[in-house]
């Protein structure tokens, strides 16, 4: 489980509800957009709650580990920029993409998510590069290889494709909207 990489770990062992939640808030304010908060309960109702205030708030909820007596719920902070316009023109959607992987196309797919969204749920097969490390593994990446970019809305795997179209890869393509509409096959702790 050591790829559930949190930004801040919120110790609420031994807190009923509301107090989970009361200090979740508190910990999601210090937190910077597109980063995980680990929430470590016992109060068993509290995952109902999360996912809940999630929704509500608009971040996002990305599942919830038990570990003995302890809940672990996991939550990453949204932006607001999180619909911005897209700019790299070579996109394709979630349709198309599922047919190339059920027909077996030699493709490769980078989930630019952070590394605890992809642990949760990921098409299989994907690559997990987070947008943050995307420098750190180009020279990972084949630039002759056409590669399709995910991750939960179509933004931050817009950056991505741009990033890499600039510095050389000519068969980046981005896929809109992503894994916040994913219905094709996935692989994970949640996996379906």
């Amino acid at each position: 489980m050591e790829n559930l990489k949190s930004n801040v770990i919120l110790d609420a062992k031994g807190l009923a509800c509301p107090m989970p939640i009361v200090r979740t808030k508190k910990a999601m304010n210090t937190l910077e957009a597109g980063q995980v908060l680990e929430v470590q309960a016992t109060d068993k109702g509290s995952k109902a709650d999360m996912k809940a205030w999630a929704e509500s708030t608009g971040h996002q909820y990305l599942g919830t580990i038990e570990e003995g007596e302890v809940l672990k719920h996991y939550l990453r902070k949204s932006s607001n920029d999180e619909a911005t316009e897209k700019r790299h023109p070579n996109v394709i959607n979630n349709e198309d993409l599922e047919k190339k992987i059920v027909a077996n196309e030699n493709i490769v797919i980078i989930d630019v998510r952070e590394a605890a969204e992809y642990a949760f749920n990921h098409i299989p097969n994907a690559v997990s590069i987070p947008l943050g490390e995307l420098e750190e593994s180009i020279n990972d990446l084949n630039k002759q290889d056409e590669i399709f970019v995910v991750c939960r809305t179509g933004n931050r795997s817009d950056l991505a494709a741009q990033k890499l179209a600039d510095i050389g890869f000519s068969n980046v393509i981005n896929v809109v909207p992503g894994m916040s509409g994913w219905t094709g096959k996935t692989t994970g702790i949640n996996h379906k």
